[in-house]
């Protein structure tokens, strides 16, 4: 079952799963980085199998204009080694139930356009593409 990473330990295990995603994280930073966000109400949650992290979802429940109250899926991950065993759809349905038990209308998230056999996984899921999603980097001093 999964669970919201609360103790530094926690947040610390999620390291190697989370760099498989995003592999510019740093080890050494991760816990302040995450600790930072969780002020603007990030939260992690991980799946242990066997004692090892092997999914892990970093999560905002936040409102806008278009979609009211709302469970937006920063990250979601199952450790390469651990795919196709069910976890990631664990995860997931943990994660609609945060939502639900929030009072949200929707859960939604982005997925980079290479990222095709993660699209795959969520039309299994139920998800459709709602949208195009834009961004400009930008340079700031």
């Amino acid at each position: 079952m999964p669970q919201q990473a609360i103790t530094d330990e926690e947040i610390e295990s999620c390291f190697d799963v989370m760099s498989e995603l995003r592999p510019h994280l740093q080890r050494e930073s991760f816990l302040t980085q995450v600790r930072d966000m969780e002020i603007e109400g990030y939260k992690l949650a991980y799946l242990k199998d066997d004692d090892k992290v092997v999914a892990v979802a970093g999560y905002r429940i936040c409102s806008n204009l278009f979609m009211g109250k709302h469970l937006y899926v920063d990250d979601l991950v199952t450790s390469d080694a651990k795919r196709s065993k069910g976890y990631g759809e664990t995860m997931l349905s943990w994660l609609r139930a945060q939502a639900v038990d929030a009072g949200c209308h929707y859960l939604h998230l982005d997925s980079g356009t290479h990222r095709h056999q993660a699209h795959k996984f969520y039309f299994r899921q139920g998800l459709t593409i709602a949208s195009y999603h834009f961004s400009e980097k930008l340079e700031v001093s």
